[in-house]
């Protein structure tokens, strides 16, 4: 659907200074000759893609030092609404003095972010953040040519958000760490889902292989297998199997739960300070507050109920160490 049908409705709200400014001046739109190149002591790079969700296209244009990598000039021509022309210049503005290799690290979100006229508030309503993804893959696409490799070989993980560029690890990570059981969760933690909103379930603008309902789904069938409801302690994967970071949360949720309230009832508390491994061993070291750090327990009876509640819940194969 193209913007100018949009006219008469409060969609235009919606979308930011720059991008009404860009949709009808864009800075960057035009095209660079092999003349123009060779002129600046450059390689002509010229790439094409486009969205199947919309009919939008853009082609890429970029004068690339040989000797450097640097992309001296960058101009592009859109073939789509008026947010893809947006998006389109912004993109090609980036690009601009970057190396290719630099080039390829800029994502859809850097181009939105370009065209936000503060910093909190999205440059254009969700459902028209797809027109942006096309900025990364005609990115990857001229630098698979400029570098003669497959463009896909700049992607060495799975994503799931286009939009936010969230990949599949990151998202399993982060369901399972922070136990997290809505979609709406997901988005405060990742931004996945926040934008054109494809990746949440089937029915969107962009067709997924793998949605965040999905990846809920099989958490929630994990925590079943493991014979535990949502947002209880037992662990969905073995303590020895956890990260460094799942296995600092994980202690810190059975103190919360087991150990810290008895200690502030008698006026005290502790605090994890760091965790090492150390062998087959993880040693934790703590600090005690309050009432607890003049007690003369605090390294004999409190320690040992301490060390033995994280061993019951976490594995044998912990020492607690106060300093």
């Amino acid at each position: 659907m193209g913007l100018d049908s949009l006219v008469g409705g409060t969609i235009w709200d919606e979308y930011s200074n720059k991008v009404t400014e860009l949709m009808n001046n864009p800075k960057n739109m035009g095209e660079i000759t092999t003349e123009q190149a060779e002129s600046m002591g450059g390689k002509l790079i010229v790439a094409d893609f486009g969205a199947e969700s919309c009919g939008d296209a853009v082609r890429l244009y970029w004068a690339v030092n040989p000797n450097t990598d640097v992309i001296m000039d960058s101009k592009f021509k859109s073939f789509g609404c008026g947010t893809a022309i947006a998006s389109s210049d912004v993109m090609a503005e980036l690009c601009k003095y970057k190396t290719v290799q630099d080039a390829v690290k800029i994502t859809n979100i850097d181009v939105e972010k370009a065209m936000r006229d503060t910093p909190d508030t999205p440059s254009v309503p969700p459902q028209k953040m797809h027109c942006s993804v096309m900025a990364y893959d005609v990115i990857k696409k001229a630098a698979g040519q400029y570098l003669n490799v497959d463009m896909e070989s700049f992607e060495q993980e799975t994503i799931v958000c286009e939009c936010a560029r969230v990949t599949l690890d990151t998202l399993k990570e982060v369901i399972r760490l922070n136990d997290l059981t809505t979609v709406e969760q997901i988005t405060d933690y990742t931004k996945a889902g926040g934008f054109c909103k494809s990746c949440i379930k089937p029915g969107g603008h962009e067709e997924k292989d793998i949605y965040l309902v999905d990846l809920l789904d099989e958490y929630a069938k994990e925590r079943m297998v493991a014979g535990s409801s949502i947002g209880g302690t037992k662990p969905t994967i073995d303590f020895e199997n956890m990260t460094l970071l799942q296995k600092f949360k994980r202690v810190e949720k059975v103190i919360d739960e087991n150990i810290r309230q008895m200690l502030v009832m008698d006026g005290g508390d502790m605090e994890v300070l760091d965790m090492k491994e150390n062998g087959e061993m993880l040693d934790i070291y703590i600090t005690y507050l309050g009432s607890c750090s003049g007690c003369e327990s605090s390294s004999t009876g409190t320690l040992f109920a301490i060390e033995n509640v994280l061993k019951e819940k976490c594995t044998p194969n912990i020492r607690v160490i106060p300093v």
